[in-house]
């Protein structure tokens, strides 16, 4: 379980028995009770792995019957919360839309810990043999003489019978996937604006939600004549289109089974647990709709977020992970580069995650004086909300690993060019020991008729010298106190 640099650590356990710093006992101990539990687990009752009857055999990976083992699984765990009409299931021989970022997307129905560590930067292709949501719907669709659109922005040409949106988390893993609160898309609410947008134009909406928990989504929910919670089918996407199409004779081909294993949130701050003394949540453990059941929820639950905990609680830019709404590139001059793995390299600047509190929650950049060069975090949608005053900072924790003599800029700057602001970091870092993590906050003043104008926004760190600095917890705070650097107007 070390995160970064095994092969160090096991050397320098080496080294330091060898010195005498950890006794030979200690590491005899460590060892001892390992194998204890190894030996009462019967795991020496067996040949060692490359000796059993399966090893080497890649054939068996993927095979038919654990494939289908799999899709059964993904079959009954779905849980049906919302029914309106009996619209569920589906006739296969309809003109769907299948929309939502979720709908061709494998590794977001398999979440984190799979390919990669936090699930992200990974392609279709990246699960041989496995099936998106979308290809089920395909599959159920097509051969039975319907019509299949897809477009994630969910556009049509050909008006639909229905639409299916498949939404939802994107995938986390330890610490990347903490949330203060249990609001869907705090903030950005793009999602909800396309099934809108669908529900005005008179379609049918079948939403597929795809989540490692439950959340507070009434919102959602209230746009949507049918809501399916998919938690993470993994790659047998096509066990999700199998409920929700009835057969060539209209009859079902597999029921919902499915129950809520933990209570569904009545508001984002809700902490509610089966057996509670005053147990209230908008769905109870257990809730799970069958074909046929009456529909229970209405299309007017509460959207209002209730006021406990801090109003001003601030929008994250980048909290562990960059948030979502918001993107981030690599630039030196006139290249650039999408954020898109733990590190990138451009002449003139590196960039690369880093450890502060927990695995990966911090990146470094390395600016090497050829050009102007660092890193551009950008977004079209999060600050258009009216949130921010005149009173408003940015704020983010930043460490000096190398200062430059020539500036450090922050830059913020709009893309109708209504604002423009720039502050040399240097004049703060400079009072820092290396490698010091410091708190930054300044002055936004100067955005506020920007954001009203709902202009896109972009915030740089560059420098044209040799710089080495590392960047955390970036955020947008609405009060104005302790405001280290004001921002120019």
């Amino acid at each position: 379980m070390v995160p970064s640099d095994w092969k160090a650590l096991y050397n320098n356990t080496i080294a330091q028995v060898k010195q005498g710093i950890i006794s030979q006992q200690r590491i005899d101990d460590a060892v001892t009770r390992i194998l204890r539990v190894k030996v009462r687990a019967g795991l020496f009752d067996d040949p060692s792995p490359s000796n059993r009857k399966y090893s080497g055999d890649n054939s068996l990976i993927g095979a038919k019957a654990h494939r289908e083992l799999a899709r059964k699984a993904v079959r009954e765990s779905l849980v049906l919360l919302k029914n309106k009409e009996n619209l569920l299931p589906l006739k296969p021989n309809m003109n769907v839309l299948v929309a939502g970022d979720g709908a061709n997307n494998i590794g977001k129905q398999s979440g984190g810990w799979s390919i990669t560590w936090q699930g992200t930067n990974n392609t279709n292709d990246d699960f041989p043999g496995g099936t998106s949501i979308l290809a089920g719907i395909e599959q159920q669709v097509l051969a039975n003489g319907g019509k299949v659109q897809f477009n994630e922005s969910a556009e049509f040409e050909d008006k639909p019978d229905v639409a299916i949106f498949v939404f939802g988390e994107e995938p986390y893993a330890e610490g990347v996937g903490d949330i203060a609160d249990l609001e869907y898309q705090k903030a950005v609410k793009s999602d909800l604006a396309m099934l809108r947008k669908l529900k005005s134009q008179g379609v049918p909406v079948v939403s597929v939600f795809i989540t490692g928990r439950p959340l507070w989504v009434n919102a959602e929910l209230n746009a949507s004549d049918a809501f399916v919670v998919a938690w993470l089918p993994g790659s047998e996407g096509a066990g999700v289109a199998e409920v929700l199409f009835s057969d060539t004779n209209g009859q079902v081909q597999h029921d919902f089974k499915g129950k809520l294993s933990f209570s569904w949130p009545n508001d984002p701050l809700q902490i509610v647990n089966r057996g509670d003394q005053e147990y209230n949540p908008l769905l109870p453990y257990g809730f799970g709709l069958k074909y046929g059941d009456e529909n229970f929820l209405s299309d007017d639950l509460t959207e209002t977020i209730a006021t406990k905990g801090n109003v001003n609680a601030p929008i994250y830019v980048h909290k562990q992970s960059l948030q979502p709404g918001w993107e981030m590139n690599v630039i030196s001059g006139t290249e650039s580069i999408a954020v898109s793995a733990n590190s990138h390299q451009l002449p003139g600047v590196k960039y690369r995650t880093i450890d502060k509190d927990i695995q990966e929650d911090a990146f470094s950049v390395v600016t090497q004086g050829s050009a102007m060069a660092g890193v551009k975090i950008s977004t079209d949608t999060m600050l258009k909300s009216g949130q921010l005053t005149k009173d408003s900072s940015l704020v983010f924790d930043i460490k000096n690993i190398k200062l430059s003599s020539q500036p450090l800029w922050l830059k913020v700057t709009c893309s109708d060019d209504s604002c423009t602001g720039q502050v040399n970091l240097n004049d703060e870092l400079k009072w820092l020991s290396a490698n010091d993590w410091h708190t930054q906050t300044v002055s936004l003043a100067c955005l506020v008729p920007a954001i009203n104008n709902g202009s896109d926004i972009s915030i740089e760190l560059v420098s044209t010298g040799e710089a080495n600095f590392a960047v955390s917890n970036i955020q947008l705070r609405n009060q104005g106190t302790n405001v280290q650097l004001k921002c120019p107007q």
